[in-house]
């Protein structure tokens, strides 16, 4: 093994040890990765929330026995890959071992250490905008065609795991008509590549389709209840911190495909990055959407300060810049201090703005915080009103969003499976019991009185518990049991169904 390859291996295991040691027990697994966990058991080619490839890794994940170090392997197996592939795109620039290791290291100490923590598809996401762009300069630097297939297919699994990516292709589009590679444009190859990956996304195109294109429902109302709370201001901020011990490496790399004659190549990158962040600052995105578009430009970067700074101290100074400014941060964005903690001492949360909620408001603790904590006692909760039942066999358990659902379903100790009208679950429910009886988990403060509204369609009716961790995000949530329905149940589910999907 020579020493570039044992420092490449060194940088992944310390990218594994750190995504497991960033994380201090107490907190459960997040509200989304329930949700993404639950696909396994109902795969298909599209899902209301997100396309598929989600779902067929959770399907690895459940083969692997489902525990929750399982779940937090792949995240931080996509973000060791990410490492890789900013590696390799440095030595395909021509950097020196020195702007590997420089690459490696800001990549390392960056948001990314925080994304890669949580199983949703943003970690997967981040390496195919890294990959595809690594594929492009690949074949600018080669004129290989392959290159091109392979930018096709991973712009189809990035295409089939988050619609995301298509940013990426709304960015270099225009960039390349406006450099001398618009000559891409004549390559049959380019065209040919394309209809391959249109070919490879085309089942999830025809699910949307059969579907009604319920991504459009989806990003409606993503756009009416969280993208109209989104500062435009704040997302430009955002930018800054995710990379902030990698910003004077961006910053250089920007700088060098302009004025680098090795770089004029790859100058469309330059115009990629402008465009691509100003559709996403124009639409009102959140600001880990454009997470994907940074690692190449730190292995611009790192092979442009290689070449140019010459001074063993300040070559040493610029490695060490990640690490030192990656330590704040190590106190405020990961979950390794109690819910307690953070209480005493929130101003370091507040002036980074972690403590304002996609509604627009501040918290006690940071949103994704929060939503790591009181699903294992909801679903014990849930377990031993589903044990008081008479007849399980014909118990609905109803729940009003797909974090509740999917964390019961998760840690559940009697197999009882827990359904919503919300997000993908509308598609789940098993209508061939006939239901007589219900436990309903109400998220504290929803409008109506649970008893009032349901309480006079069963014989008996009332609340058996409720979430007492006040810190997180359902406390208050109420597990609410009715026997004996005096209505037919599955009617009325059918009927809420057609609504909901109308």
């Amino acid at each position: 093994m020579n020493r570039r390859t044992a420092l490449l291996l060194t940088f992944i295991v310390l990218k594994f040890l750190l995504q497991y040691f960033l994380i201090i027990p107490g907190y459960d697994l997040h509200r989304d990765e329930y949700l993404h966990l639950d696909q396994a058991k109902h795969l298909a080619w599209g899902f209301l929330s997100v396309p598929p490839v989600t779902s067929w890794i959770a399907w690895i994940i459940s083969s692997l026995g489902n525990g929750e170090w399982v779940v937090r392997f792949f995240p931080a197996l996509f973000g060791a890959l990410t490492i890789l592939v900013v590696w390799k795109s440095v030595e395909r620039l021509g950097g020196s071992l020195y702007a590997c290791v420089l690459a490696a290291t800001c990549t390392l100490f960056s948001v990314l250490l925080r994304l890669n923590q949580l199983f949703q598809p943003n970690s997967l996401d981040v390496l195919c905008w890294t990959t595809l762009y690594f594929f492009l300069i690949s074949y600018i630097h080669s004129r290989n065609r392959r290159w091109l297939y392979g930018f096709a297919a991973v712009l189809a699994v990035g295409f089939l795991n988050k619609y995301n990516i298509a940013f990426a292709v709304v960015g270099l589009l225009p960039a390349i008509l406006l450099t001398p590679q618009r000559s891409l444009l004549l390559n049959k190859h380019v065209y040919l590549a394309l209809l391959f990956a249109l070919l490879l996304v085309s089942p999830n195109l025809i699910w949307q389709y059969q579907n009604n294109f319920p991504v459009f429902h989806h990003m409606k109302l993503l756009a009416e209840t969280q993208l109209v709370n989104v500062n435009r201001v704040d997302f430009l901020k955002e930018q800054i911190l995710y990379f902030m011990g990698a910003l004077f490496v961006i910053v250089a790399g920007l700088y060098g495909l302009l004025v680098y004659k090795p770089f004029s190549p790859y100058r469309l990158f330059f115009f990629s990055i402008v465009i691509t962040l100003a559709v996403f600052t124009y639409l009102r995105a959140k600001g880990y959407y454009a997470i994907g578009i940074y690692p190449v430009y730190i292995a611009f970067g790192a092979v442009y300060v290689g070449e140019k700074v010459g001074a063993a101290w300040l070559r040493a100074l610029f490695v060490l810049i990640p690490v030192v400014l990656f330590i704040p941060l190590f106190q405020v964005a990961f979950p390794n201090k109690t819910p307690e903690q953070i209480i005493a001492n929130p101003e370091p949360y507040r002036k980074l703005g972690m403590l304002r909620w996609e509604d627009g408001k501040d918290h006690q603790l940071p949103q994704d915080f929060a939503d790591m904590l009181g699903w294992r006692e909801l679903a014990e909760k849930v377990d031993a009103a589903y044990l008081s039942m008479p007849d399980k066999a014909v118990t609905l358990v109803l729940c009003d969003n797909y974090g509740q659902a999917g964390a019961i379903n998760y840690y559940t100790k009697t197999g009882v499976r827990a359904v919503t009208f919300n997000a993908d679950y509308i598609n789940w429910f098993d209508l061939s019991k006939p239901y007589k009886h219900l436990i309903r988990v109400k998220t504290w403060g929803d409008e109506g009185d649970e008893m009032q509204e349901t309480g006079p369609l069963f014989s008996t009716g009332f609340a058996a518990d409720s979430v007492t961790n006040r810190y997180a995000r359902e406390w208050g949530t109420t597990v609410f049991v009715f026997r004996d329905a005096r209505v037919d149940i599955n009617e009325r589910i059918r009927k809420e169904i057609v609504e909901e999907r109308w």
